[in-house]
This record gives structure tokens, C-alpha cells and sequence, in this order.
């Protein structure tokens, strides 16, 4: 009987020790880390003629490619489309791609570099007219800054200042009073989202899109939010949301919200294998890439 008594208080020992580990394993995880600010609902699927980035003014959506703009309707039919965007830039300026973009004030932001041996040169916020797709001027990029490359940029249309996201880097976020086109400083984020893509300033906060699953084995790409406080340094990130519903993994790029519906859009590519940013081929039963806006019905979350 005593040898059972034993046997049955190791065995219950065993148990809760069992049960501790995975407690013990999330105390390791700051809740200052989890958690999605609003929910979505997915409403529709289109094609758009672009790869790189999305915005609109409610009216209409404007798509960036790698080296095209496009002015489309809402159902991705092209009205226009700049398929020069830097043919007027600056001689010293050259630049051979856009990341994601912003529409404000009847102009579009786009953040544009030339990306060569695995990061950017010439790195600049270029703005041009939304109407025409024409280019009217730059804000250069101060080298104090230590950013490296561009992959997508947002305006926050309260303290009118502009937002810059690096992909090679992803460390920070950096932005410039678009009053003077001065360098501000930048936020440190902690942990930095992997692979970084899309910026898009909402409702107080800064939501950035990362192409950090890998689409050989199927893993999905996720969504992150940080607070857009002016006065911090710092801001802890926050999964906002993974994209398990894509039709197939492939690589996530820019988002925005549409100021008249206040759906949420975010683009994405499927078909093309990539490696460190670079088209490498093709997965099994594709013959081009396919880009997409996923659209979604959005609520806040309680």
C-alpha cells in the first residue's frame, strides 16, 4: 500500500509538472506582443496590374509596380498608367524601384530607390500628381538616418509627417516632416518584423506587412502594428494578423484602407518564386505571377 501511495504521488507530481511547462514557456512572452486591433471579414478577390504597392482616395485604386504606376477603377480595370515614373527625376536621382505607396492630398507618396546588390541607393520620398501620374518633386533621405533601403512608405495626414520602412534592415521605421522635408528621427521596433513590405499609417498606429513565411513550405505571411506615439523611441510590435486565407503563400507587399468604404486592401503575389527580393522562376502550374487586392470588411476589435 505505501508503494502505491508513492508511486500515485509521483505520478501526480509528474502531472502538474507536465501542466507548468507550458505556462512556464509563455511567461516568456511579453503580452505587450499579442494581440490584433481590429477583425476581418473577406469580402472579394481582384487582379491588379501591379506587384509593389497599393493606395487610394476612395474614388479610385492607385497600384504601384516595380517600375510602372497605375491608376485603376475599382474593379482593377487600368484608367492610366506611368509607365516611365522616373523618366523626370533629377539626373543625380536615378532610381529603378518603388515600394509600396500613400495617396494624400491629391498626390501620391511613393517611397523610390535603386536597388542594386541587395539594397537601396538613391533612396527618396518621390510625389507625384494622382490625377496624371505625373512626377512633381522629392524629399532625399538624410544618411544620418542609417536606413538602407526603401520597401514601402505612408503618410500620417494629422501631423503630416511621412513614414519610411526598410527591407533589408527592418529595425525601424523612419520619418520626415513633410512641411520642411526634414529628416524627424526614427522608432525602433521591438521585435522587429522579418522582411518587412508594407507601412500604412491608421488610427494612431503604423501597420506593417512582412513577407516572413516561406512560400517553398506553405508558411503563411502575417501583419504587425506598432503605436505612432511622436514623443517614444521605441514601440512594441503586435501580431495583428496572419494571411491563411491567400489562395496560395507567395509574398505579401503593400496595404491601405479605402477612405469612402473603410475597407481594409492589401496586395499580394502568388506564382513567382523569390529569393532575397529577386524572381527566380515559377511553383508548379504557373506560367506568370498573379497579383491580387484582397479586400476586407473590418471592425474594431473589442
Amino acid at each position: 500500500m505505501l508503494n502505491k501511495i508513492k508511486i500515485s504521488s509521483f505520478l501526480v507530481i509528474i502531472a502538474l509538472f507536465l501542466m507548468l511547462i507550458p505556462c512556464a514557456m509563455n511567461a516568456g512572452i511579453p503580452s505587450e506582443y499579442e494581440g490584433g486591433v481590429y477583425s476581418y471579414e473577406l469580402a472579394r478577390v481582384i487582379q491588379v496590374p501591379g506587384r509593389q504597392g497599393i493606395a487610394s482616395d476612395g474614388d479610385y485604386y492607385y497600384v504601384s509596380c516595380s517600375k510602372a504606376l497605375y491608376k485603376c477603377d475599382k474593379n482593377g480595370k487600368i484608367l492610366l498608367a506611368n509607365k516611365e515614373p522616373f523618366k523626370t527625376f533629377p539626373k543625380e536621382a536615378v532610381c529603378n524601384h518603388i515600394g509600396d505607396i500613400d495617396y494624400y492630398n491629391g498626390e501620391l507618396y511613393i517611397g523610390a530607390e535603386e536597388f542594386k546588390e541587395g539594397r537601396g541607393f538613391n533612396i527618396q520620398i518621390a510625389i507625384y500628381d494622382a490625377k496624371r501620374l505625373k512626377y512633381k518633386r522629392s524629399i532625399p533621405f538624410d544618411e544620418k538616418s542609417g536606413q538602407i533601403e526603401v520597401c514601402g512608405m505612408t503618410v500620417d495626414p494629422i501631423r503630416k509627417v511621412a513614414w519610411m520602412s526598410d527591407w533589408c534592415s527592418g529595425r525601424y521605421l523612419y520619418q520626415y516632416d513633410l512641411t520642411t522635408g526634414t529628416y524627424i528621427g526614427k522608432l525602433h521596433l521591438q521585435p522587429p518584423p522579418e522582411k518587412q513590405q508594407g507601412v500604412y499609417y491608421y488610427d494612431g498606429n503604423l501597420f506593417i506587412t512582412a513577407d516572413d513565411g516561406d512560400a517553398n513550405d506553405w508558411e503563411h505571411d502575417h501583419m504587425y502594428w506598432a503605436n505612432a506615439n511622436p514623443s517614444a523611441t521605441y514601440a512594441p510590435v503586435k501580431l495583428e494578423k496572419t494571411f491563411s486565407e491567400f489562395t496560395r503563400t507567395g509574398e505579401i507587399e503593400g496595404m491601405c484602407v479605402d477612405p469612402k468604404t473603410g475597407q481594409f486592401l492589401v496586395l499580394f503575389n502568388r506564382g513567382t518564386k523569390v529569393v532575397e527580393g529577386m524572381p527566380v522562376g515559377f511553383y508548379t502550374g504557373y506560367e506568370k505571377e498573379i497579383h491580387e487586392l484582397y479586400i476586407y470588411n473590418i471592425t474594431k476589435s473589442p
